[in-house]
């Protein structure tokens, strides 16, 4: 196993999962570990078939709301966050997106508190994303400078407000992402 491999294989091997779902995604991402060094996505969109992002979510620390991207490609509200560059560490990978994507330098979390696996829509569908989710604590008010050419818009969300609304406009894993940074949030 390449040692830039190992590494995540190591991250996500100390990933705690937070459901049935996420131990389903932590054991299926193990294993394709173990299968390959061709992780990091090579060619755009979609080469290899499955590789590695890492998302970036952006948390008020005073109400928990959450930042997301109202991305093009997509058609969905994401958090900000990116593939993993060849031999990228996904940490560094989290500091490089959100500050590409909305000018933030504050580096996230040092280790990702999510993990998902999930096919892609939009118009570059057809692949599948093995992701990585840290956390940054940033205030409402902190300036942002978004990426136009990546997103619609960019909005602060309540964890409410994203309960009720309809699930199709998000990340099909969000909801469950709240959840566990809810519950780590009261141990």
């Amino acid at each position: 196993m390449r040692s830039t491999v190992a590494t995540v294989h190591d991250v996500v091997s100390s990933l705690e999962p937070g459901d049935n779902l996420e131990a389903e995604h932590r054991s299926h991402t193990l294993g394709w570990l173990r299968r390959t060094d061709d992780v990091f996505r090579r060619v755009k969109p979609a080469e290899p078939a499955q590789h590695l992002v890492s998302y970036v979510v952006p948390i008020d620390p005073a109400d928990g709301s959450v930042l997301l991207v109202e991305h093009l490609n997509a058609g969905l509200w994401l958090p900000p966050g990116g593939h993993v560059e060849t031999g990228e560490h996904p940490f560094d990978a989290a500091a490089r997106e959100i500050e590409e994507e909305l000018g933030i330098t504050t580096e996230p979390g040092p280790e990702p508190v999510f993990l998902t696996v999930t096919g892609t829509v939009g118009i570059d569908s057809g692949h599948i994303d093995v992701s990585l989710w840290y956390v940054v604590e940033i205030p409402r008010d902190h300036q942002l400078k978004p990426d136009t050419g990546e997103f619609h818009g960019v909005r602060w969300w309540a964890r409410d407000e994203i309960l009720r609304s309809d699930p199709a406009l998000f990340d099909p894993h969000l909801t469950r992402f709240l959840e566990k940074v809810a519950y780590r949030s009261t141990r």
